[in-house]
This record gives structure tokens, C-alpha cells and sequence, in this order.
């Protein structure tokens, strides 16, 4: 496409997020400097629309973006927004303070949904991707124990355990001593085959709660599958909802209850690198075509844990959100690598 087409087209996408109203050709010859008469601009939208990049709402209406045009505007951004030195601090304390995994995808996804002013998403990293950083044992009481797997993002797991016969608080520092010295740094995916005989070799007398401590283990790290989802912002959409879902929002406030629809919509985005953008018709969701979705994966090492992106109306600054995602992203990942 002409290079000037494309500035027209940008400045009618640029104008339409901004004001909510179909663009005309005076309007956007005059505020935008495009060198070019009102004429031209008319023509270039003629060209536009018959393309099908832009279209008339109605008859005496100026235009308004498709989502082929969203889609040539996204894929045609040469840069995204720059943060602010107050965005990227306010990003860096926001994250700075949290405790643990829980907290750090709270405060991102609240981060993200503030930042956007869309519904933010965040998947939690799956635990088969995680290392077991330490075992923790407390002595409750003589037969109650707290164990705690902690692993190496942060994440921790909790669970009470009751032995048959009282224990020492010697016995527990064996029981500690024996679960570290096996899985420290291990990988969960290892922590089934590293734990098959551990009770057959430590002293015969630890055999039976650390029987049950394994079992409580291998609930803890290995048989939980299922994938969480954490979710922010959607009080958003109903700030435009009847300029952007002039139909009715319900199918997508039902579709945003669905964890596995929450999951699909994050499943692309699996790259610290690539960033993930469906607009529309796109996705393939049908409650959801009357939206956008970017998204992106964070992690450590480069290595993706997993996904977040937000979710709003296909009238979106694109430009803006692709920033705040990756912003967002990248200091998830700083922060979970400086937790492992």
C-alpha cells in the first residue's frame, strides 16, 4: 500500500480510538498533517474503503476502522509507546513488594488492567515447569506436622499432616534432612521416581510418616494438572460498552467466566519474545469477535513460564497496551527470576 494511504489510515485509527466518532476527510485534514489537500484524503479513503480497511457506519457518517484495517495498522506499527520514567518506576515498585507467586500475579494483573484500562489475564507458570527449592517441616504437635514444598518461582504449597506415632523434633530434622537431600533442585516432573523408595531408605523408625508425607508430596506437586487463571478489570468494558458491544456485552462477560476459554485466549502467546494480537473476527471464540486480545509469554532465562494479555474492544490503542503487556511481562520475569 502507498505510503501516504497508510498515513490516513492511521490517522483515521488514531482518531477514531481517541474521539469514538467515525473520522471524516476535513477533520482529519485538519488535524493531521499530511500534506496532502482534503480532496486527496477523500480519495484515499475512497481507496481505503473500497479496499475493505475502513468503513461508513451510516449514510452521511465519516469512517471508522474494520478489522482488516485494525490488522494493516498493528502489523504496520513500526514502534510501540515509550514508558514514561514514572510508568516504568511505578511498574518496578508495584512488583517490588510482593511475597510470593500468589502476590506477584495479583499485583500484575491489577498492574496490567489499571495501566490498559481493558480485562487483564494472567496464567499462573504451570507447577511441571518449577523446581523444588526447599521442604520445610514444622512440628505442630507430637503427631501434626505443617510441610511446606517451596519451590524455585516461589510458589508455595502447604499441608498438614498427621502421623499415627509422636515424633521428636530429632525424627522431624531426619524427615526434613531426607526430603531436601532428594529433591532439592529437582524438577517436579522428577518428583514422582525420586520419592518411589525414599521410605525404604532412611531409618526404619521414619518409615511410616515419611510414607505419608510422600503421598501428601506427590499430591502437592504433581497430581494438580489444572492450569489457574487470574482476572482483572472487567469493570472496564462497561465503560464503552454501548459504543463497542452495541449489541450486548453478556456473551463476552460470559465467555471471560470460562476458565478454559481464559486458557485459549492465552495459549499462542507462548514466547518472552513474540508478541500475540487478534483482532476481531480472529479470534475464534464467537462471543468474542467483537474484540481484541494481546498477549504475550514471561518467563526467566528467556524461557516462557507462561502467558498474560489483556482482552477489550477492537477500539483499542494498540500501540499503547502492546506496550504496557510487554512492560508488564518483562518485569514479571525479571522479578520471579530474581525469586528463584
Amino acid at each position: 500500500m502507498e505510503d501516504r494511504k497508510l498515513e490516513v489510515l492511521r490517522a483515521i485509527v488514531e482518531d477514531f480510538v481517541a474521539t469514538q466518532e467515525p473520522v471524516g476527510s476535513k477533520s482529519l485534514a485538519e488535524r493531521h498533517h499530511l500534506g496532502v489537500s482534503p480532496a486527496t484524503v477523500r480519495n484515499d479513503m475512497a481507496s481505503l474503503e473500497d479496499e475493505g480497511y475502513i468503513a461508513q457506519p451510516h449514510t452521511s457518517a465519516g469512517r471508522i476502522p474494520t478489522d482488516k484495517g485494525y490488522r494493516l495498522f498493528v502489523d504496520r506499527l513500526s514502534s510501540v509507546k515509550a514508558l514514561s520514567v514514572a510508568e516504568r518506576r511505578a511498574i518496578e515498585t508495584f512488583l517490588e513488594g510482593a511475597v510470593d507467586l500468589d502476590d506477584v500475579v495479583r499485583r500484575s494483573v491489577r498492574l496490567l488492567a489499571q495501566l490498559t484500562r481493558h480485562v487483564a489475564v494472567v496464567q499462573y507458570p504451570s507447577l511441571q515447569r518449577s523446581r523444588v527449592r526447599h521442604v520445610e517441616i514444622v512440628h505442630l504437635q507430637s503427631t501434626r506436622l505443617l510441610v511446606v514444598f517451596i519451590t524455585d518461582l516461589g510458589r508455595v504449597e502447604q499441608r498438614l499432616v498427621e502421623v499415627l506415632e509422636p515424633l521428636t523434633e530429632e525424627q522431624v530434622g531426619g524427615l526434613r534432612a531426607a526430603l531436601n537431600t532428594v529433591l532439592g533442585n529437582a524438577s517436579l516432573t522428577d518428583v514422582p521416581s525420586l520419592l518411589a523408595d525414599l521410605p525404604d531408605r532412611v531409618d526404619p523408625g521414619l518409615r511410616g510418616p515419611l510414607t505419608t508425607i510422600v503421598t501428601v508430596a506427590l499430591e502437592a506437586l504433581v497430581d494438580r494438572p489444572e492450569e489457574r487463571i487470574m482476572l482483572a478489570g472487567t469493570a472496564n468494558l462497561a465503560r464503552s460498552a454501548a459504543l463497542d458491544f452495541p449489541g450486548t456485552i453478556r456473551p463476552v462477560l460470559e465467555a471471560l467466566e470460562e476458565q478454559v476459554v481464559l486458557l485459549k485466549l492465552l495459549g499462542e502467546a507462548h514466547d518472552v519474545a513474540t508478541m500475540v494480537v487478534r483482532i476481531g473476527e480472529e479470534n475464534e471464540l464467537e462471543q468474542l469477535r467483537s474484540t481484541s486480545i494481546v498477549s504475550m509469554g514471561y518467563g526467566t532465562s528467556g524461557n516462557a513460564l507462561a502467558s498474560m494479555g489483556i482482552l477489550g474492544p477492537t477500539r483499542m490503542d494498540y500501540s499503547g497496551a502492546m506496550t504496557a503487556v510487554r512492560a508488564v511481562a518483562r518485569y514479571v520475569g525479571q522479578t520471579l527470576a530474581g525469586a528463584s
